[in-house]
């Protein structure tokens, strides 16, 4: 803890902490929490015909992200093809987003590394590139040896000495890893980790993380659309859903009725939702459906024909 402890003492003055502390702060987070409540795209990170970086292709999706009511923005999840990007396009991309997210929305980074040096590294560099959290996913090379026990100090490392909260990533269909509930348990009692991205989509689980870690208001997103009111029932507060990129007011209208307790109303626009997500997921190695320019991808990821269809699902109104 005591890197934690150092650089919060050191850095109190400086912009981005000014910045983070002026967030959205709510009791349902708990005192001194970072609030997570609400819905996140993770944005696909676009790239040039000759496989760049297509920084103007970046800022026209950011332009159109601001028109929709999410909480924040996810960058460099799995949708951002991190695993193909190098350290500093990585921390590129974040800046760029920064300068054009408005600050009242949260910045969430990927972080995640192989090794838990490597990790240590990148989340103070995303940090100081401006991200309000760290999202970090599970190392999972190793899987074999990736036990509790290991995750747990791998996780514990990175969060002493983050510059900003920490929020857990298991994602168990591109690791094949999933992050143990006794891990995710005592590692809820970190001051310094605040919740909890799952991608599992078994709602018995998540359910039971809420309720394991409600005494630290441990803050549980949904990794999915298709399980987002099932998460909403037994506790999550928000997700990070891959088809909120192609109808983001839709899952941004789901939010508002699971959380208002209109649950009929919710369920018809969750059942409608749960066909285009299938289509935003079936066949593909990384979801990446966007409507707004012409997003490519980086090999061996090839998935342009797949965006281009998911772009024209169409969503009746409820």
């Amino acid at each position: 803890m005591q890197c934690f402890r150092t650089w919060r003492a050191l850095t109190l003055s400086s912009r981005h902490i000014t910045v983070w502390w002026s967030r959205a702060w709510s009791s349902a987070a708990g005192p001194g929490r970072l609030d997570l409540r609400g819905i996140y795209p993770p944005i696909a990170t676009p790239f040039t015909a000759s496989e760049d970086l297509d920084y103007p292709k970046l800022e026209e999706n950011l332009h159109k992200y601001a028109q929709i009511p999410f909480k924040g923005l996810v960058v460099q999840g799995s949708n951002g093809e991190y695993p193909y990007l190098s350290e500093e396009e990585r921390v590129e991309v974040v800046k760029t987003v920064r300068r054009s997210l408005p600050t009242d929305k949260l910045l969430m980074a990927g972080s995640g590394c192989e090794s838990t040096r490597a990790t240590m590294k990148l989340t103070e560099r995303m940090a100081a590139a401006g991200a309000d959290t760290a999202l970090v996913v599970t190392p999972c090379f190793f899987k074999g040896r990736m036990d509790s026990r290991a995750l747990i100090q791998h996780f514990i490392k990175v969060a002493d000495c983050s510059p900003v909260p920490v929020v857990l990533y298991s994602v168990p269909a591109n690791t094949g890893l999933e992050l143990p509930l006794d891990a995710v348990v005592q590692l809820s009692q970190h001051p310094n980790i605040i919740g909890l991205k799952d991608s599992g989509g078994d709602i018995t689980r998540i359910g039971l993380i809420v309720h394991k870690t409600q005494a630290q208001d441990f803050q549980v997103l949904a990794g999915s659309a298709g399980f987002l009111m099932a998460a909403y029932c037994v506790g999550a507060v928000g997700g990070v859903c891959a088809l909120a990129n192609v109808l983001g007011q839709e899952l941004c209208d789901l939010e508002r009725l699971c959380v208002s307790g209109c649950w009929k109303e919710a369920r018809v626009l969750q059942q409608r939702l749960i066909e285009p997500n299938t289509a935003d997921y079936g066949g593909l190695l990384v979801p990446t459906g966007i409507r707004w320019g012409d997003t490519l991808d980086r090999a061996p990821v090839h998935c342009r024909q797949h965006k281009e269809r998911i772009a024209h699902t169409p969503i009746h109104s409820y």
